[in-house]
């Protein structure tokens, strides 16, 4: 697990001065594109929907830096950025290709499946595809607390959900994903 990246006040002051504005953005694509790139690979499976929806989600961060006051942490506006990105994606493909949710959840697994870019043993390749079987919230709310190790009240900053509707959605994450393993056995 990764803990998400802790903000810099100094990076965000630079982040309000149009003297280093641009200069800041190129160390906040620096400093996050990791983090959000496995987040939103986690949700999309491929590596190249992947990269282009992390370009997408700096493409948009930049053209509304200059709304971004620090009200919020930087880490937390990314990451919805990037999830906003990620869910709308998802939803425009699962429409282009007539996809129901089931038919979208068995293209995931097979996408884990066929993918070469991704190493991990037998064990950890059963952990993605128990989480591709999730609903989509379930989906965002297991990868973004166990992978990324993000506080309750951060999700809830990034997906617009109560701490307690989180909790549960969690819960029902590790539960369905036990089941998971146990039906396997």
């Amino acid at each position: 697990m990764a803990e998400i990246i802790q903000d810099s006040p100094e990076l965000v002051e630079r982040l309000r001065d149009p003297a280093t504005v641009r200069e800041a953005f190129g160390d906040v694509i620096s400093r996050y594109s990791e983090p959000l790139y496995r987040q939103i690979r986690r949700m999309v499976q491929s590596h190249e929907d992947a990269n282009d929806l992390l370009q997408n989600t700096f493409m948009k961060a930049w053209g509304s830096i200059e709304h971004f006051r620090g009200e919020a942490r930087l880490s937390t506006w990314l990451y919805k950025i990037a999830v906003n990105e990620t869910l709308s994606h998802l939803e425009r493909e699962r429409k282009r290709r007539g996809f129901s949710l089931d038919d979208q959840e068995a293209a995931l697994i097979n996408s884990i499946e066929a993918d070469t870019d991704i190493d991990g043993d037998a064990l950890a390749l059963k952990l993605r595809k128990a989480i591709a079987t999730l609903p989509e919230k379930q989906r965002l709310v297991f990868n973004m607390r166990y992978y990324d190790d993000m506080r309750y009240d951060d999700i809830s900053a990034v997906l617009g959900t109560s701490v307690g509707a989180l909790k549960a959605s969690y819960h029902l994450a590790v539960k369905k994903i036990e089941q998971f393993f146990s039906d396997d056995d």
